[in-house]
């Protein structure tokens, strides 16, 4: 029964540093978002509305880890979309978002963080 207590003692004590360490990586994740400027165009949620209550300009961050969920090349194509930009021809988020294409954001984020970024918004889906 001792050796039962234990596990579960250890088990719980192991959730909680695992619940803090992923408070603090979306802590860490949402202050990029913010110093990086993607919250003027990107909300999380599925139902968060932009300007003048419109859609958001670029698609909710949900809506990608959806999207995006599974496929090969998600955390690539998506970091190179966040340096380089997209077509305007390509809107494939056209009816979740009132914005055309996304811009280049070389300078404003690095091609590391906006990994780290794009890795935290494809953890969106659990």
């Amino acid at each position: 029964m001792n050796a039962l207590r234990l596990s579960l003692s250890v088990a719980a004590l192991l959730a909680a540093g695992s619940a803090a360490a992923d408070a603090k990586a979306d802590d860490a994740a949402r202050q990029l978002a913010t110093r990086s400027g993607c919250f003027i165009c990107h909300a999380i949620e599925l139902d968060a509305k932009g300007p003048e209550g419109l859609k958001p300009v670029g698609p909710p961050w949900k809506a990608v880890a959806a999207r995006y969920k599974g496929a090969k090349d998600a955390r690539k194509n998506l970091t190179t979309a966040v340096m380089g930009g997209t077509s305007p021809y390509n809107r494939h988020w056209k009816d979740e978002s009132s914005g055309i294409a996304m811009p280049p954001n070389g300078v404003a984020i690095s091609e590391a963080d906006a990994a780290k970024l794009v890795d935290w918004i494809l953890g969106l889906q659990k």
